[in-house]
């Protein structure tokens, strides 16, 4: 696809979040494509809405846990493999986010797909890297442990003025 040509092409845009408590990082299990796979607190990022706004809903909405964004860690591009029925291919900018625990509501409903959310040791989390959706679940955790924090004020949201 070519800009040139007039046809456009856009990632899938989503957030992640690293939300760390004693050392301990707050995951999730799902299941996708019936695989049970784990990854950060993590979705796609609505009409509208920030990029912070969406960490947020997507970290209570999938593991009943509200959090203060503390940093910004860093963008991701990845491109999944194409699978062999031609599934696969997506190209993904996930846009990840550091994050410490503020109240849990037990009793929400996680999101559809959402197994259970889970605290895990970094070496735990690594030990299982075969069950990890992606590439980009280890890899945003390892720059975390890196040290890897940015300002928040990087990202700013311009909205435009409703016409009159």
């Amino acid at each position: 696809m070519s800009y040139r040509e007039g046809r456009f092409w856009q990632p899938d845009v989503t957030v992640a979040t690293v939300v760390v408590d004693g050392g301990r990082l707050l995951m999730v299990e799902e299941s996708v494509g019936g695989r049970l796979v784990i990854n950060q607190p993590a979705g796609h990022l609505e009409p509208d809405e920030s990029l912070i706004d969406a960490a947020l809903r997507e970290t209570r909405e999938e593991t009943g846990w509200d959090v203060r964004l503390t940093a910004f860690v860093g963008a991701y591009q990845w491109k999944a493999p194409l699978q062999e029925d031609g599934a696969g291919g997506r190209h993904y900018l996930r846009f990840a986010f550091a994050a410490e625990p503020v109240r849990h509501d037990p009793g929400r409903r996680l999101d559809e797909g959402i197994v259970q959310a889970l605290w895990m040791s970094p070496a735990e989390l690594q030990a299982r890297a075969p069950e990890h959706r992606s590439p980009l679940v280890w890899r945003v955790v390892a720059d975390y442990l890196g040290g890897r924090r940015h300002s928040l004020d990087l990202l700013q949201q311009m909205v435009s003025p409703d016409p009159v």
